[in-house]
């Protein structure tokens, strides 16, 4: 009981930062919305991000993050904390390495990378792909540091400490929206009277403010290091058993980044071919979504990888089944609902934050719609991929992801040409919701006991049906004199109250994890 008491606690300490993190974000995205539109130069640094963040993910992100927890943790158990800081420092070390080798390899590379027919942005015209060769590189610098910080997260999350880890990324917020404020604009900001500095660097100042924020990112995860008396060894040793299981446990999950971010370097390719603001809508159409997707399917998925490994530590495999399964009937239950009313309500909130023209405008709700469909697919795979981690089994979601990016790959291009950038993202969400299926069969298979959702699924289906005819008779139907962006309020409200009923199981279930 106490364990799940703490996971309780943990999960909705994540859902509070990650929501808090996504409000800054909304902050960032409608300042940087309003001072570039959907315009070429925005399209730019949007696809400038692709290979620097795909470095990232690889080495410090998802791929050697979630590898090491199990095993971290697992040697902070059985070895004790010091053993635990000695294996942490050598994984940092070697990281640090790695991604300044590649990083200095792609600033190197960097105009081939960028013009290459299958590369990152091949239908730019070539001043385009020039400012992109720029951005790019500014933004290794902040994928340098990510190298270090990513692994301190997984290093305090192994000592079930979240806290920290969870502030960071709000100080990363920070710092591009420092950028955003005060970097970017020509003429600053007036607040309350009050003109704000304006250095004119344009999008170059939100390459600053990115790196301030990486900066930032690590720096407010120093204290954790310190209360559980990290100490550095100047080491690698790739000799020790515990480094070699952290590389085999990589190794897998290296092959799925790969193919998980090939996804998203697919996308801006495919986009850049495609009419001006593509690019810009997929990234805004795509953020709408990852905003429930954090606040659920990270958060939940995120709170419970430390505690699967340590129920499988301890030979609870029943308990293993039954966190995973209580977790999925809750991503079910909200995921359907909450995808159904942002489907209907969110035009008038792209509007009036970001003030763009109504086409420009449909342009983001139609790409993020079209993600939203996945919504329950991508939170699924997040618990799923997890669920297999704490196994320390990565063979079964890289076979998974690679054809994930196959069905991707295979439903992008004919739907692009039927649907244009819309068809490129629903493409997306094909991907993942197939990719959960597929890890939920495989999962079944792999427990004593099969996990039972079709109640939940129904449930679940119920809630979004009456969530969304309930937000669309508020926004389209009845006679009601308000402002469309209070009408979108009152429809989500209307939706969130009609969905609560069939899923108020679920809704229950959410304490109790």
């Amino acid at each position: 009981m106490k364990k799940t008491s703490r996971l309780t606690r943990i999960s909705l300490l994540l859902f509070v930062f990650f929501g808090l993190d996504k409000l800054l974000a909304v902050v960032r995205t409608i300042i940087i919305g309003r001072q570039f539109g959907l315009s070429a130069e925005l399209d730019v640094f949007n696809a400038a991000n692709n290979l620097p963040d795909l470095l990232f993910a690889l080495i410090s992100g998802g791929a050697l993050a979630i590898a090491f927890i199990p095993v971290l943790a697992e040697t902070l158990t059985k070895k004790g904390r010091d053993s635990s800081w000695q294996l942490f420092s050598r994984i940092a070390n070697l990281a640090f390495i790695v991604t300044a080798v590649f990083a200095l390899l792609i600033a190197v590379l960097a105009k081939p990378l960028v013009r290459w027919e299958l590369g990152i942005a091949p239908g730019f015209n070539l001043e385009q792909q020039a400012l992109a060769v720029e951005l790019m590189r500014l933004n290794l610098i902040a994928t340098l540091i990510f190298s270090i910080s990513g692994l301190v997260m997984a290093g305090l999350q192994a000592n079930q400490h979240f806290l920290l880890p969870a502030i960071s990324p709000l100080v990363y917020d920070g710092g591009k929206i420092f950028g955003a404020v005060f970097l970017a604009p020509s003429v600053g900001y007036r607040i309350g009277g009050i003109q704000l500095p304006g250095f004119g660097m344009g999008i170059y100042g939100l390459v600053y403010g990115v790196i301030i924020g990486a900066g930032l990112h690590l720096l407010v995860q120093l204290p954790g290091l310190i209360k559980f008396k990290f100490k550095w060894s100047p080491s690698i040793n790739l000799k020790d058993e515990s480094v070699r299981k952290v590389l085999r446990l990589m190794g897998p999950r290296l092959v799925s980044m790969v193919f998980i971010q090939f996804i998203f370097l697919a996308q801006d390719n495919l986009a850049s071919r495609l009419e001006v603001g593509a690019v810009t809508a997929l990234s805004f159409g795509w953020w709408i979504q990852q905003v429930p997707q954090t606040m659920i399917g990270t958060a939940i998925a995120t709170a419970l990888l430390p505690t699967l490994a340590d129920h499988l530590a301890a030979g609870e495999k029943l308990a293993y089944k039954n966190t995973i399964e209580r977790s999925l009937r809750v991503m079910i239950a909200l995921s359907l609902p909450i995808a159904a009313i942002l489907s209907l309500t969110t035009l008038p909130l792209i509007q009036t934050a970001f003030g763009f023209t109504l086409a420009d405008s449909q342009m983001i709700l139609w790409a993020a719609q079209a993600f939203l469909v996945g919504l329950l697919g991508h939170n699924m795979v997040e618990l799923g991929v997890r669920s297999f981690y704490a196994s320390q089994n990565a063979r079964i979601p890289m076979i998974v992801s690679a054809a994930g990016f196959v069905i991707y790959l295979g439903t992008a291009i004919p739907l692009m040409g039927l649907m244009s950038y819309t068809g490129i993202a629903l493409a997306n969400s094909l991907s993942y919701s197939i990719q959960a299926v597929i890890l939920v069969l495989l999962l079944n298979r792999y427990l004593i006991e099969r996990f039972r959702l079709g109640r939940t699924l129904l449930r679940g289906g119920l809630s979004a049906l009456l969530a969304g005819i309930s937000a669309w008779m508020v926004m389209m139907v009845l006679p009601i004199p308000l402002p469309a962006l209070v009408l979108a309020l009152v429809g989500m409200g209307a939706g969130a109250i009609a969905a609560a009923v069939p899923i108020w199981g679920e809704i229950r279930l959410l304490v109790q994890l």
